[in-house]
């Protein structure tokens, strides 16, 4: 068999314009379905933020252990992808593709671990922010003055399978901050002042519409 012949897992990227308008929620969901239908379902590495709606919306649902890393002698959990890669369920749930990997892992990103099972034949559901999407780097900046450290490669968006825009009106977003649904409430004013305002969102949210339409 040659490397052209192998089979290779369909990867699905759930988009959105910000943090909190719903895409680990939609992701959850379309995995209970299917589960219920009979597929194979392993949440590979999950981050509700602290969001009980999100942690309910995942119960019942396998997942897998995480690898601890230490730094310095603290320890950060990360997607045990050795672990997926011996489990090799049908498909597999990663929240946040842009993630940068604490050492001691197979990749230094989280979108190469996600290349990885993709490679083996493992299905893909996975969420992530317009902002980390590379070639936008600067324009990102340019809008909100804030220069996103962790980006993934445009090709693995215009190559996924499918692109669904997770969407959310800025109004809508930032009522749900305000009200404690996104952050913790300590960082509720800063978020509503700073990256959260609602020119921000409206040019994200524009740049999120542009990108799908694209595809």
């Amino acid at each position: 068999m040659t490397a052209d012949d192998r089979r290779r897992g369909r990867l699905k990227v759930f988009l959105g314009a910000a943090a909190g308008v719903g895409k680990t929620y939609a992701m959850l969901g379309e995995a209970r379905d299917l589960k219920a239908a009979g597929v194979d379902v392993v949440i590979g590495y999950l981050e509700p933020h602290g969001r009980r709606a999100t942690e309910d919306r995942a119960a019942g649902l396998e997942v897998a252990p995480r690898r601890i890393a230490r730094v310095q002698g603290r320890p950060f959990a990360e997607m045990d992808t050795d672990w997926l890669l011996e489990r090799l369920p049908q498909l597999c749930l990663v929240d946040e593709l842009a993630h940068t990997n604490h050492p001691g892992g197979r990749n230094p990103k989280r979108w190469q671990d996600v290349e990885e099972l993709l490679d083996a034949d493992v299905d893909v559901f996975t969420t992530v922010n317009i902002q980390h999407l590379e070639s936008l780097n600067d324009k990102v900046f340019e809008i909100t003055g804030v220069r996103v450290r962790e980006t993934f490669p445009d090709r693995l968006l215009h190559e996924a399978d499918e692109v669904v825009l997770t969407d959310l009106p800025p109004d809508a977003l930032r009522e749900r901050i305000a009200q404690g649904r996104v952050y913790a409430p300590d960082k509720v004013r800063a978020a509503l002042m700073n990256f959260f305002r609602t020119d921000n969102l409206t040019a994200l949210r524009a740049l999120a519409l542009r990108e799908v339409a694209e595809q």
